[in-house]
């Protein structure tokens, strides 16, 4: 499809590339600008991509957004060793409608997918996350949504779509493709109890703030299994972004950028997606956290193990399990040493679930299975197989 529609990088940024280090990231993206226009697709890796909408906001006070800053930031730092072509597209504008601009965002995404490229995202309110989801549509399979945020936002499906419905929206609207949504970073506090007890309900994962920063590397495993990745920027502490709309809890940036390894690690992550930039107080700092936070994001890519399914692979180890009336079957990396356990199949006739039928796990899980306790996110995963 035709990009025309996509907003050039602003020619100051543009000319700002043009006077870094040659050995810059700046130097390095291929970059949309009005002289040269769009940048060609072939063999790029890695699209950045910028949406300009934020009217869905429950705060939205007619604030118009820039991401100048984040794209000086970005092309100032220095790629690690990396392997991967990057090019930047430039912005998405609002369109007329919120939903136009939904659209717009999705044929673009839709696109990238198709030719196998992982979109950056930076976007205004989350529930951009929608547009993300739906450009997966095209491929007619199951997917799985990790949501970095201290809330859940399920919201009121009955009423329009706003930042703080969006995951509501995805679950209840056809064609239902979502098959797990996990929450990383939630607060008890800013969530109602109905909505924790719907996301027991639904067999849906997720991990209080408190659990991740005492030990950030359980996400790895969330990582793993995940189609699709957004991180709220309201997930920070007020520390590390002074908002009005911070809480003074929240991920610092070490743990933040942690988590957006974990997802470039992964080899399933096909879109990655930074929300609720706003007008902040420190825009320089919000600016190069989230470019730090997509630095980090590629390097995770360029270290990915090409494992979607360790079982082909003649040097995994594999182990049976006998736990009640079940016979719990693990593989063991030989490469990585990483962990799957294997979810039994139901054959419903819904092809769109077959290719979950193994779940990355831990060691941890292996031991306590050995010790007679069914792994909490194998038994979820199983109950949704069987739905």
């Amino acid at each position: 499809m035709s990009f025309e529609f996509l907003s050039p990088v602003s020619d100051l940024v543009a000319a700002h590339s043009m006077l870094l280090s040659d050995q810059s990231l700046g130097k390095q993206i291929k970059i949309h600008t009005e002289e040269l226009g769009i940048p060609d697709l072939d063999n790029v890796d890695i699209a950045i991509l910028g949406v300009k909408e934020n009217r869905n906001d429950v705060n939205f006070l007619g604030q118009s957004l820039n991401f100048d800053t984040i794209r000086t930031s970005l092309y100032d730092l220095f790629p690690g060793n990396w392997r991967t072509n990057i090019i930047d597209l430039g912005d998405v504008n609002p369109g007329e409608q919120v939903n136009d601009t939904y659209f717009l965002m999705q044929e673009v995404l839709s696109t990238l997918v198709q030719r196998n490229i992982i979109p950056l995202i930076i976007g205004g309110s989350q529930d951009l996350v929608y547009a993300q989801y739906r450009s997966f549509d095209i491929l007619e399979r199951m997917v799985n949504l990790v949501n970095v945020d201290s809330r859940f936002d399920l919201g009121n499906t009955a009423e329009s779509i706003m930042n703080t419905s969006f995951v509501g929206k995805i679950i209840v609207e056809q064609p239902y493709n979502l098959f797990n949504y996990s929450n990383i970073g939630y607060q008890t506090y800013f969530n109602p109890q109905e909505e924790i007890d719907l996301i027991e309900k639904l067999y849906f994962d997720a991990y209080r703030l408190g659990e991740v920063v005492s030990d950030v590397t359980i996400v790895e495993p969330i990582m793993r299994d995940a189609d699709i990745v957004s991180i709220d920027l309201q997930a920070m502490s007020a520390a590390c972004l002074d908002n009005n709309y911070m809480s003074p809890n929240g991920f610092n940036g070490r743990e933040i950028c942690a988590i957006a390894r974990y997802a470039g690690i992964s080899d399933k992550v096909k879109s990655f997606g930074v929300y609720e930039f706003k007008n902040f107080k420190r825009e320089e700092i919000t600016s190069l956290l989230v470019a730090e936070i997509f630095w980090y994001f590629i390097e995770g890519v360029n270290y990915r193990s090409n494992e979607l399914d360790v079982r082909t692979d003649p040097g995994t180890l594999h182990y049976n399990v006998p736990i009640e009336n079940e016979v719990l079957s693990f593989y063991k990396s030989y490469k990585t040493e990483r962990w799957w356990i294997e979810i039994p199949f139901i054959s419903s006739g819904n092809n769109k679930l077959k290719r979950h039928t193994l779940l990355p796990c831990t060691y941890n899980d292996y031991e306590r299975a050995c010790n007679q306790e069914i792994p909490e996110r194998w038994y979820k995963a199983k109950r949704k197989n069987e739905v």
